[in-house]
Order: C-alpha cells, then structure tokens, then sequence
C-alpha cells in the first residue's frame, strides 16, 4: 500500500501473558500449528495488552484457510463452529473459552458498506485491509509482536490513525467513520488526527447509505465509554452526527455525563441517546433499528406524564419510581436536571443515586380483598383497589397487609344500595 512506513516486527515483546499462556490459549494455537498453519494473536487483545487495558475478546488469525481450521479443531477434541465461513471466520471453543479463528484476507472489491474478500497468506496484506493502525498488530505464541504501520507507537501515544489514506479507507466501509469517533472516545487523546477529520468531514455523507443495525451497535458503544462528549462534538463538528441522530441536541449530553457521575451511576446509552436527540423516539427508532427494550426505554424517557416529582424527597422520588419503574424514574430525573443546565449538585446527585438502587415493594392487598369486604365484582373494585394503593404510596409504602384492610373497611367500603324487592 503505497505511503505505508516500512515493516517493523522487532524489539516489542508480551512475553508471559496470561491470556497468551492460558490452557485454552495454547490448546487452539497448538491445533493450528500441528495442522501446519501459522497463527497469531491479533487486534484488540494485542493493543490492549501493549498500553494496559483489559482483555477482552481474543482473535486469532491464521494461513489455514476456514475448512482446515475445522479439522484441525476436530482432530484436536475442540468444537468448530462455522460463524462466518463467507469471511473466513470459524470460532473454535477450548475449555468453555471461545476464540475466533480468521483466515488472512485481502479486499478484492468494497461498496463502503461490504467487502468482498479472498483468503491470503500474507499478514501484512491482512494487517493493511484493517482500520486503524492501533488495530493491525499482531504477536505470535511466544510474544513477538509485528508492527507493519506503526501501531505500537500510535497505541501509546492516543493516536486513532486510518492505515494510509483515510479517504480511501473510508470509502471502503463508512461505518469506519463511526469506529474512528468510537476508538477516539475509548484509546484516544486530544487533538485527534487532522486526515482522518478532514475525511470525514468530505466523506459524511456517505453514513446515510448504512443500515440502523450498523449504526446502532457503534453508537452503543460509543455512549457507553465514560464521557462521550468530546468525541460526539468531535462528530457534530463534521458533520458526521446528523447522518446518523435525527434532530441532534447537543447541549444536554455533558451536564448529562456530569449528572450520572455525581449520581454514581453508570453510563447508560439509551439514556444518552434520549440527551442527544428531540427527534420522537419512534423515528430515533426506526433510524437505528433498536431493540424493543431500547425503543420503549426511550419513548418512556420522553414521555410527558406522569410528571416529575416537585420535591427531590424520598418519598416523593420513590412515589414517582413506583409509577414509572426505578430505571425510568432515574433515567428521566438525570436528564431533566441535565435540561435545565443545573450543576451536578452533591445532595440531588446523592438522592437520585439512592434512589436508583431501591426496590419497590409488592402491594399486598388484591382484588379479591375487595370482593370479600362485599364490593360485587365489577369497576368498582378496580376504582377501589386503585384508591387503596394510591393511599399507601402517599404514606411511602409503610402500612402493611393488615393496615390496608382495615383502612379498606374503615373509609373504602360504601355500604350497598338496598336492592329492588
């Protein structure tokens, strides 16, 4: 790839790594390479391990191609399972551990949303068809790691930087505009690559062509890093954000970040989506395709009623929480206060974070106690029930079983209209 620096794999080292080391680990390397193949450990594990971040998935990549991966599994007592034949992808499982196995690949032809690929041997032809420079590392078994676009340097230095032009790069899958704003928010510090932004800034438009799928499981990712902000203005910035939020709404993101801080809580992306947007939650929907779950979280978010408490009292709090759900009532109270541009203050931040963490009780009383006090069945014992337990709310849920019957005998039971003779 012309403009590349050249291949550096000498002097970086993750000797005696235990994830490298582990049974499971060794178990699948050794299958590969008893079956002839060469294989190595490679993308985030390896970029992880170099700066001190925590492992998380660990990707193999090797010269056997899909259909020898499977035997070699097999001749070695571990289960293959064929994920992503297509794209040369086969997860092999040791030890109840999972790891992908992927063949080495080149491009052969991109429409910026899929590529069509073909197995190869060369790992710097496969190091070259990743993203980011962070992203192309590789280390064998023993530790060695291979460097071909100075990723090691850019890792430890916060650089998120495209593999030669970014423009080019881009056009082979938009979806990397998205990855770089992500993998600037996760590993990467100020000020963030001026060719990838000047690309991305000419290339946004081409976000529009993605399916919600993809776009959804990126901006997922990026709310749920601890402060999205730089990064999502970063995106604003470019142009980027309105390809993929309707309506954006940038000033409530940060008091927002700054309120679930103070609250103790965690970042929460629907939530922050809900901050980003003042588009109705069925078209933010319908955009990036989200779950059920998602969907009904943030149109409940949005919803106007019932309204927020007054008071920031616990009773009040958790009056409110009983009617929404804990996850609505705090979800809704954090970015309210984020709305009307307050500070973080310590005791609201300390009340919704309390709140958060409570369970409501269940109402123990039932229709079938009306029916007994001589109420015959029909609305009427709804409206009862339903006025007993808007009752023992206002009194934060103190009375018991026994409380509330006799304050359904005392003051609920009307006595009943004399029937015709």
């Amino acid at each position: 790839m012309p403009g590349l620096p050249p291949t550096d794999a000498r002097g970086v080292r993750l000797a005696g790594a235990d994830w490298m080391t582990a049974p499971a680990a060794r178990a699948v390397m050794h299958a590969l390479s008893a079956a002839g193949g060469q294989a190595r450990f490679v993308g985030g594990c390896v970029r992880n391990a170099l700066i001190g971040r925590p492992i998380g998935d660990i990707d193999i990549a090797t010269t056997l191609r899909p259909e020898a991966v499977q035997k070699a599994a097999a001749r070695a007592g571990l289960k293959a399972v064929p994920t992503g034949l297509r794209h040369g992808t086969v997860t092999v499982v040791a030890d109840h551990h999972a790891f992908e196995v992927t063949t080495l690949r080149v491009d052969v032809e991109t429409d910026g949303r899929h590529a069509v690929v073909a197995f190869s041997d060369d790992w710097r032809a496969d190091a070259a068809r990743r993203d980011f420079t962070m992203n192309t590392l590789s280390a064998t078994p023993d530790g060695a790691v291979f460097d071909y676009f100075g990723g090691v340097d850019d890792a430890r230095a916060g650089r998120v930087r495209f593999v030669g032009d970014a423009a080019t790069r881009i056009r082979e899958d938009y979806l990397r505009i998205l990855r770089f704003f992500r993998f600037h928010a996760q590993y990467g510090r100020p000020p963030a690559d001026a060719a990838a932004l000047a690309a991305i800034r000419d290339h946004a438009h081409g976000i529009a062509g993605l399916s919600g799928e993809r776009l959804r499981q990126e901006m997922v990712k990026l709310l749920s890093v601890a402060d999205p902000v730089p990064a999502i203005d970063l995106m604003a910035a470019t142009a980027a954000l309105e390809q993929v939020v309707p309506d954006t709404c940038l000033g409530r993101l940060a008091p927002l970040v700054a309120w679930e801080t103070a609250a103790g809580q965690a970042p929460a992306p629907i939530r922050r989506l809900a901050a980003l947007t003042a588009a109705d939650a069925g078209v933010v929907a319908d955009r990036l395709r989200l779950a059920n779950a998602e969907s009904e979280r943030l149109r409940a978010i949005q919803a106007p009623s019932p309204p927020l408490p007054d008071r920031l009292a616990a009773p009040d709090l958790r009056g409110f929480a009983y009617r929404v759900g804990v996850t609505v009532a705090v979800d809704r109270l954090l970015l309210a206060h984020a709305a009307a541009g307050m500070p973080a203050d310590p005791d609201r931040a300390a009340a919704i974070g309390e709140l958060a963490g409570w369970r409501p009780p269940e109402f123990p009383v039932s229709g079938r106690d009306v029916v007994a006090t001589g109420i015959g069945p029909g609305p009427e014992v709804g409206r009862t029930l339903a006025a007993l337990e808007a009752w023992w709310v206002r009194q934060d849920f103190r009375p018991g079983r026994q409380d509330l019957l006799r304050k359904l005998n005392e003051t609920l039971v009307q006595p009943a209209s004399p029937r015709p003779s």
